[in-house]
């Protein structure tokens, strides 16, 4: 049965297994109920996989970073190594580590709430993740076949508010980043990423220079025309340089104020592996000019304009000769440019 699932699927389940964290809201401490065997990977458990996937890959609300240096503080890769390298244990005891370790860090957050835990190693292509995701119940409603109206306890899929997920190539490359995690509210946050043992300290101009190409590939896929390209790259830099001085950058609002009419469509290309915006960082506006404004260098001069330039006729490019005219030159400038043209002038008599 699995293997016909996995040959239906991008998301090939190589482990999983559920553990219950008990855990009552706004109080200290959190117990747990583990498993001591491997889920059967049947089409119930790859459908539940597919979509915590799913949900989890298509939230821009995400945090990225890499593990933290003391494994004696954050003993996550540790366990990793011991499980992956040296096979010192199977991936059960990996999991009923990782969820010794999660039963401390929610006990000591008081807006942590119990769930499911579910811990699946995952190969997307060539690609291996170890995905651990929190999934809450929620009571619904049923029919029965006599026809009566009773609660119906369910599994909440649509609101997946805690996970986290590691790239294991990406770790056992030693790349910068390979941890990602759910932001949401930030204290959960904050003790799932402790849980995980993730540093996500960003860099400004990085994280900026990734947003930049994420809006400029949106703007070419849309096929949009000079006018609307430009148009949309500048409303995303006014709302950039609108913000308040070193705030977060919200990767949904800046969607909405873009491109009102399908955000998602936006938040989509934000949520890309190639890009891995993180939610919340706080962008470099010098960076963010480049939304704006144009730059080029070459072996003798460096020019730098803004789109406005364009639109007002101070810049025109000839396509056809492959050149840049520039008017309205400072007088100051020109002045320099006569005397440097009419010295050389002499210089060939």
């Amino acid at each position: 049965m699995a293997e016909s699932t996995h040959a239906k699927h991008p998301n090939v389940i190589t482990e999983c297994i559920i553990h219950r964290l008990i855990k009552n809201q706004h109080e200290r401490g959190a117990e747990k109920d583990t498993r001591d065997d491997l889920l059967n990977v049947n089409d119930s458990v790859q459908r539940l996989v597919d979509h915590l996937y799913s949900q989890y890959a298509g939230n821009s609300a995400k945090g990225f970073g890499c593990f933290e240096d003391n494994e004696d503080e954050y003993p996550v890769q540790r366990y990793l190594r011991q499980h992956l390298d040296s096979n010192e244990f199977d991936f059960i005891a990996l999991s009923k580590k990782l969820m010794d370790r999660l039963v401390i860090k929610a006990g000591e957050e008081q807006l942590a709430t119990g769930g499911y835990v579910f811990f699946a190693k995952i190969s997307v292509g060539d690609t291996h993740f170890l995905l651990v995701a929190i999934v809450t119940e929620v009571i619904g409603t049923a029919i029965t076949k006599n026809l009566n109206v009773v609660d119906s306890v369910y599994l909440d899929l649509s609101h997946l508010r805690v996970a986290g997920r590691i790239n294991l190539n990406g770790w056992k490359a030693a790349e910068e980043r390979y941890i990602s995690f759910l932001k949401g509210k930030s204290d959960i946050a904050d003790y799932f990423k402790t849980f995980i043992g993730c540093n996500d300290v960003l860099k400004p101009a990085v994280e900026t220079k990734k947003l930049v190409s994420a809006l400029e590939t949106f703007a070419a896929e849309q096929a949009l025309s000079s006018e609307g390209r430009g148009v949309f790259l500048d409303k995303a830099h006014q709302f950039i340089a609108e913000m308040p001085k070193n705030s977060p950058l919200n990767l949904k609002a800046l969607a909405n104020a873009t491109w009102p009419d399908d955000p998602d469509l936006l938040t989509a290309v934000f949520t890309r592996e190639e890009y891995d915006l993180s939610d919340g960082f706080i962008p470099d506006r010098r960076v963010s000019k480049a939304l704006v404004n144009f730059t080029g260098k070459s072996q003798f001069w460096t020019l730098n304009f803004s789109r406005e330039a364009i639109k007002n006729g101070h810049v025109h490019y000839n396509e056809t000769l492959n050149q840049i005219i520039l008017t309205n030159i400072p007088a100051e400038l020109c002045q320099e440019l006569r005397i440097e043209t009419r010295t050389s002038e002499d210089d060939d008599i």
